[in-house]
């Protein structure tokens, strides 16, 4: 592990010049042994310019290094999950408590109380939790149980958001699909956001089949002034489970996710990402009644809700009942809108500086910023986003997206912006030439979701 004190350096501006040989080999070696590189695909090296996907080696803070010793401010850290930045003192303070105590016993741990009258304080809409160690299985968690409740076959999903599970039920509706039998995938419908019409009219033409409508109550825009409730009517007249999907608004939108901002309560929801700022814990949470399904406390047809052999291990717990703490007691929440708000202001002035303005666009809430990069035609291009992240890394900013923790710092913005508008000043030369091919320097990155590798 490279010393941050001695032996990091800064990236070099001029990215002709930026190599990493020491992040190539380990990406081969990552290929050689692990299917794809690495263990989320959003993490692949194939989302990044080739040969410049840095492979890392340990992060503090904002900041993180990899194994060629070069220091990045880091952006969208654990793809949303590190919210507080990396090795959290407060954090890993409550997770070495636990360590030193045994992990995971053949009976509930006590901390397993602790935690969950901690969540329930923290998201009061919820009446009941239960913790696993991932997103995909709180959320089909969540699915299996709507499918139970209402005695539907049918899933709901929000068509316009990217991604709700590894299982069956989701993934068969990409162009990831093989492996899925159709008849799996012909369950799963689709309603657009901020459309009532047209998910009513969905829910009319399925009438009595759909279990559950299961969306992220907010993404790249504001909801639509009465969307919310306006969903929370439609489940209720059509008899249908409303779920919400927290696993980013959950603490980025405020401590009890778009729920608790918004003020529409799901019947479920789902929690993950910054709950344990790096450590394995998620949530699923809900009424009473449709969570004691999952239990042993009802006459009804017993519900496999969640049974995960690590789904309680004290240390995430411990984890994510200091990332609450933190995020209640420190106003953590408005902290990322600041950060956000500040870094949004500098790369749109220096975009338009340069003359990109309209072609590199940065949108979503201030807590979840993600960019664009459009064409000569305005038109969405992977091949100018190869270019735009390209210079963003040579100049020692590491930002698939430019999603905020609290451990940045105005300096760090800063750096950030004057970077930006040195891509920018690129980027207006090659929208000049119709052509950023001369700037790429090997493939254009790729979208997760395609048929082909």
């Amino acid at each position: 592990m490279h010393n941050e004190d001695t032996e990091d350096t800064e990236v070099g501006a001029e990215s002709d010049e930026f190599r990493l040989p020491r992040s190539r080999a380990a990406n081969e070696l990552l290929h050689s042994l692990i299917p794809g590189g690495a263990h989320t695909y959003a993490k692949g090296d194939d989302q990044y310019p080739e040969n410049l996907a840095p492979v890392i080696s340990h992060g503090r803070g904002a900041h993180v290094w990899d194994v060629d010793g070069n220091r990045y401010i880091e952006y969208g850290s654990g793809l949303r999950s590190v919210s507080l930045g990396h090795a959290h003192p407060r954090v890993i303070e409550a997770v070495r408590r636990e360590l030193d105590r045994g992990s995971n016993f053949v009976r509930p741990s006590i901390v397993e109380v602790e935690a969950a009258e901690r969540f329930l304080a923290t998201v009061p809409t919820a009446e009941m939790v239960k913790f696993a160690k991932n997103g995909s299985d709180a959320t089909t968690a969540a699915v299996r149980l709507a499918r139970a409740a209402t005695g539907r076959p049918r899933v709901a999903l929000c068509g316009d958001h990217p991604f709700f599970s590894v299982d069956d039920w989701f993934i068969g509706t990409t162009p990831m699909s093989a492996g899925i039998p159709a008849a799996t995938t012909e369950l799963t419908v689709a309603f657009p956001y901020g459309d009532l019409a047209a998910t009513e009219e969905l829910l009319t033409r399925y009438q009595d089949e759909i279990a559950c409508l299961i969306l992220e109550p907010a993404g790249h825009t504001e909801p639509p002034p009465g969307y919310l409730s306006g969903l929370r009517e439609l489940a209720d007249r059509h008899g249908c489970v409303l779920v919400f999907d927290e696993m980013i608004t959950g603490f980025r939108w405020s401590e009890a996710g778009a729920q608790g901002l918004y003020g529409v309560t799901p019947d479920l929801s789902t929690f993950g990402k910054a709950l344990g700022n790096g450590f394995a814990v998620s949530a699923l949470a809900g009424r009473r009644d449709l969570m004691e399904r999952g239990g042993l406390r009802h006459s009804g047809d017993r519900v496999f809700l969640l049974s995960t052999t690590h789904g309680a291990e004290t240390h995430a717990l411990a984890a994510a009942m200091a990332v609450q703490a933190t995020y209640v007691e420190e106003g953590v929440t408005a902290r990322l809108h600041d950060l956000g708000e500040r870094l949004a202001v500098g790369v749109r002035e220096a975009a338009a500086a340069m003359g990109v303005g309209d072609h590199l666009v940065v949108k979503g809430r201030a807590s979840n910023l993600v960019f664009a990069t459009l064409d000569e035609d305005l038109r969405p291009s992977q091949r100018y986003r190869t270019l735009f992240l390209r210079r963003l890394l040579a100049g020692g900013v590491l930002a698939p997206s430019f999603v905020v923790s609290s451990a940045l710092d105005d300096i760090d913005i800063d750096h950030t912006v004057d970077v930006v508008a040195q891509a920018c000043a690129v980027y207006r030369k090659a929208l000049d030439a119709a052509d950023p091919g001369p700037w790429l320097g090997g493939r254009p990155v790729k979208p997760v979701f395609r048929r082909l590798a």
